[in-house]
């Protein structure tokens, strides 16, 4: 089949996984350990395992919400590059993302986020790059629908999105955008800026018993939307990440524990014209 056959979404990553091989200098990797391209920190999306508990204020409403993920990221293929830690990397990622009010008689499911992508992601020494396509939808809790009767927004999108970062020391800075296409409702509008910075400890703060320690990390993400008119929407961590190894090893599976706080419009799918405060704990897994 010929490319130009394709839809437009399969010719891009066509032709991203075209660009990827020129980049290697040596053996194709099947399934790869680590990735070239470190998760952001203080995305509310980030895939990841999560329970968190929040003190939430949406409008004149003040609530309690749980807020859970079942998600990862999981490398398909790796092209390496000249030097340890660089090249190309195909990954699959996906999560749920779901919020509980906990005030509510039988603490309702309020809301549910589902994502799957494709990102397609680079390294060269300090600089880092992620080129990702993927879909949300987004779906009210039976619990709240019979017991609010809400007038239902279906929120449904695919994504075109890219990120560049650049290590300065322990610091990271990233910045880039995505644009959406076949939006769901059709007045969602197609533009959103991203950027931020995250901090990772180089040195652990305390040391563990098999060679690993627990590091200091702390981060910030903000996100514009065009449908907002460009209102920034503030994400805020910082905490302690657990690792079973030290760094030059695998790095990729660890745990947190996180304080958190969020400003701006609404990272929950159906709730997005709304404006949402929160702030509290998360427990948070890579695995």
């Amino acid at each position: 089949m010929t490319l130009y056959r394709l839809p437009a979404a399969a010719r891009l990553l066509a032709a991203l996984g075209l660009l990827a091989p020129t980049a290697a200098a040596a053996a194709t990797e099947a399934l790869p350990q680590g990735f070239v391209f470190e998760p952001l920190l203080a995305d509310p999306k980030r895939p990841r395992f999560l329970v968190s508990v929040l003190g939430a204020r949406v409008g004149d409403l003040h609530t309690t919400v749980a807020a859970v993920a079942y998600g990862g990221r999981y490398g398909l293929v790796r092209w390496p590059g000249k030097h340890p830690g660089d090249g190309w990397q195909l990954n699959l990622s996906g999560a749920v993302f779901a919020q509980f009010d906990l005030k509510a008689p039988s603490m309702d499911l309020v809301n549910a986020d589902y994502t799957l992508g494709l990102p397609l992601t680079y390294r060269h020494g300090r600089s880092s790059l992620r080129l990702r396509i993927y879909h949300q939808s987004s779906h009210l809790g039976d619990e709240y629908l019979l017991r609010n009767h809400p007038e239902r927004v279906n929120l449904s999108y695919e994504s075109l999105e890219a990120i560049f970062a650049r290590d300065i020391g322990s610091v990271r800075a990233y910045a880039g955008g995505e644009y959406f296409f076949h939006r769901e409702p059709s007045s969602f509008k197609a533009g959103m800026v991203h950027g931020g910075l995250d901090y990772r400890g180089a040195e652990p703060v305390v040391l563990g018993w098999q060679g690993g320690g627990t590091y200091l990390v702390a981060g910030v993400d903000v996100k514009a939307f065009q449908h907002h008119d460009w209102e920034p929407a503030w994400s805020l961590t910082t905490g302690l990440e657990f690792h079973p190894t030290l760094p030059g090893q695998s790095r990729d599976k660890y745990w947190s524990l996180l304080a958190v706080a969020y400003k701006g419009p609404s990272p929950y799918g159906q709730f997005f014209t709304q404006e949402v405060r929160y702030w509290g704990l998360s427990m948070e897994f890579n695995l």
